[in-house]
């Protein structure tokens, strides 16, 4: 990404920030594992989002005073000993080519240069990233050094960036809807590779096996979340990801899965016969998900409410369960269907921001992911797909795939035929 689309994220935050400002972000770090290991590290997304840093223990501190913003990057000192073992840190012309900041300090003067802001200068607003999903969740770098503050300078008010930034994020820039569509197109190529080497009696972890290679050979190194491969039974269970179960003869197969491509996450959801065909009852349930996937999509375009969609679905897969008979009344779906038929797609899987109570807007990637899922015949389907709300209408960024029965049929047939 261009140091450009950096620029331009921070001067539309600077536009919602009040004079006489201070706003801090940090990168984070990775936590501690075990002994001498630690998970691993991923930026902290609000913080890729105006700085494009990707690496742990940076902070951005910007200052706003008299409509004149400034801004400094503070990076880790260089230490020759620790690069032998893990690499080089960041260094100042990278941290300014990455981000479009032209101030790099090293981190070990960020305290005096806050201390310094204050002399001679009277801030009265902080504003920090201060995301908190609940009261026990551990402190984060940004909430610490907010409580802090108010304790030295009390007559600050701070400010949750958050949900300001999450919002800016829920519109996409062409550049992000480009690396999208690349997400996209790379799971979609996983998912090939699945369904051209799937055979009944293959372990769950086998058949994943197939969608990581296509991904490790295309240079991916992360994935947008843990695979879901899910054969009968387990399809039936949401977020079932242990994906260590067998994939016997009659199965079907539920994929949940997606490459995380320059920090943008692809996100679809498959479901396939491992054997390459249907039963008729399979048959049944699969196209009722697909014909409401269909409808669904139809229906996205500016200005329809978020959560009108879900309502469509709610409504489509009611009346289709009462005409097959499985259910008796239109309050038995809560069975079979248990979530939301979609969500934001960015930066993060599920994405940020306050969209489920406005109307969608160009620019706006979405999920659409109606399912099924009926343990007593271990019937498990759900079809999704990513979305672009377009200024007229929508965009698939996943298409291509096959996607109707007949489809998937062929499809196997024709790529199966050596692995009989």
């Amino acid at each position: 990404m261009d140091k450009k689309f950096f620029i331009r994220n921070r001067s539309k935050l600077y536009e919602t920030l009040e004079d006489q400002s201070l706003t801090i972000l940090f990168a984070g770090e990775a936590a501690h594992q075990s002994a001498d290991e630690s998970y691993p590290f991923y930026p902290n997304r609000n913080f890729y989002y105006m700085t494009g840093i990707t690496e742990p223990k940076v902070v951005f501190v910007a200052a706003k005073f008299n409509g004149e913003v400034s801004e400094t990057l503070f990076i880790q000192r260089a230490d020759p000993w620790m690069a032998r073992w893990y690499g080089e840190t960041i260094t100042p012309d990278e941290a300014r080519e990455a981000s479009g900041v032209e101030n790099i300090e090293l981190l070990d003067k960020l305290d005096s240069f806050i201390r310094s802001q204050f002399d001679g200068r009277v801030y009265r607003h902080l504003y920090a990233d201060l995301e908190t999903k609940s009261w026990e969740y551990p402190a984060r770098p940004a909430n610490k050094f907010a409580a802090d503050a108010a304790v030295t300078y009390p007559y600050l008010s701070v400010h949750n960036l958050y949900p300001v930034i999450s919002d800016l994020r829920v519109v996409k820039s062409p550049e992000e809807i480009e690396l999208l569509r690349r997400a996209g197109q790379i799971t979609a190529d996983g998912i090939r590779n699945v369904l051209a080497n799937a055979k009944p009696g293959m372990k769950e972890y086998e058949l994943e096996a197939y969608f990581n290679f296509v991904l490790k050979s295309r240079g991916i190194t992360e994935f947008a979340f843990p695979t879901i491969l899910a054969s009968g039974y387990n399809g039936t269970v949401l977020h079932y990801s242990a994906n260590t179960g067998t994939a016997a003869d009659g199965n079907l197969v539920l994929l949940d899965l997606g490459a995380q491509y320059q920090y943008y996450n692809g996100d679809i959801s498959y479901t396939f016969p491992v054997n390459g065909k249907f039963t008729d009852r399979q048959k049944t349930i699969y196209d009722i998900v697909l014909r409401c996937n269909r409808e669904v999509t139809k229906r996205v375009k500016p200005g329809i409410a978020f959560e009108d969609l879900n309502d469509f679905t709610i409504r489509f897969l009611t009346e289709e369960l009462l005409r097959i008979g499985l259910i008796q009344k239109p309050e038995e779906l809560r069975k079979y269907y248990f979530h939301h038929v979609s969500h934001s797609l960015g930066l993060d899987t599920h994405d940020v921001g306050n969209y489920r109570d406005i109307n969608l807007v160009p620019g706006e990637v979405i999920t659409n992911e109606p399912g099924l899922y009926i343990p007593e015949e271990s019937i498990g389907v759900r079809i999704e797909d990513d979305v672009l709300v377009t200024e007229d209408g929508y965009e698939v960024l996943t298409g291509g795939l096959p996607r109707t029965v007949d489809e998937i049929e062929s499809y196997m047939a024709e790529h199966n035929k050596n692995l009989q």
